[in-house]
């Protein structure tokens, strides 16, 4: 990993893992900083200028040498914004501009009101076009991050999310995939962090769904947990 740099802020810090997101990334981190947000900008072996992108647009960018998925990029910037931020509260965000900068203003504000240790934000609590193969394999993994962790959420698989420093001490992903959103829900169970839903808007592109989870790479998570869980024990 590239770019470990410590900085002395304690302004609120956004994580972009990012894999080939050169048309996205520079219109997001400017709405980003625009906002007061400190921009981590995880590159995750991309084979094109999202490095230099992202750079010149004024974000810390983390690069990894080679491809090791969401989970791996996910972690490394967390690990990044709690070591080496003084960030109070860490989100963790699509790098494809289909959330609204809006809504993590609006996440921020509900965490520090209700005092939670995490905040998962749901695009199923509020009138969104999520494709019908998107809704499937979410419900897939809703009720599999049921089974695994005693915990329901209506948008276990939701990349935009809100973490107290507090439960960035416990939130240790392991795995290198998509399963990771499950793995982080129960982390939280385990560590008997408090949490809470709030909805979101989301903005699904061509691009963005040829990205991300589908149905096919829903069993492909579920196969990982399962096999995940019976390790544990």
């Amino acid at each position: 990993m590239e770019g470990t740099d410590a900085i002395n802020t304690e302004l609120n810090a956004v994580v972009l893992p990012a894999l080939n997101e050169a048309g996205h990334i520079q219109s997001l981190i400017q709405k980003l900083k625009s906002k007061g947000y400190v921009v981590i900008v995880v590159d995750d072996g991309s084979t094109d200028n999202t490095q230099e992108i992202a750079e010149k647009a004024g974000a810390i960018v983390l690069r990894h040498a080679v491809n090791c998925g969401a989970g791996a990029a996910t972690q490394t910037g967390l690990t990044y914004a709690y070591q080496c931020t003084k960030a109070p509260y860490v989100i963790t965000c699509d790098a494809d501009g289909q959330h609204e900068v809006a809504d993590i203003d609006t996440l921020v504000s509900f965490i520090e009101e209700q005092k939670k240790d995490v905040v998962f934000g749901s695009r199923f609590l509020q009138e969104n076009h999520v494709p019908l193969l998107r809704r499937l394999a979410n419900m897939v993994g809703n009720v599999i991050t049921f089974a695994l962790s005693g915990i329901y959420l209506s948008d276990s698989q939701s990349g935009l999310k809100v973490f107290s420093r507090k439960a960035l001490q416990y939130i240790n992903i392991t795995a290198n995939g998509f399963e990771f959103c499950s793995e982080i829900i129960r982390e939280v169970s385990e560590s008997n962090l408090s949490y809470a839903e709030y909805p979101i808007h989301v903005y699904y592109s061509k691009e963005t769904l040829s990205k991300g989870q589908n149905l096919s790479t829903g069993f492909v998570t579920v196969f990982k947990l399962i096999v995940r869980s019976l390790m544990r024990r």
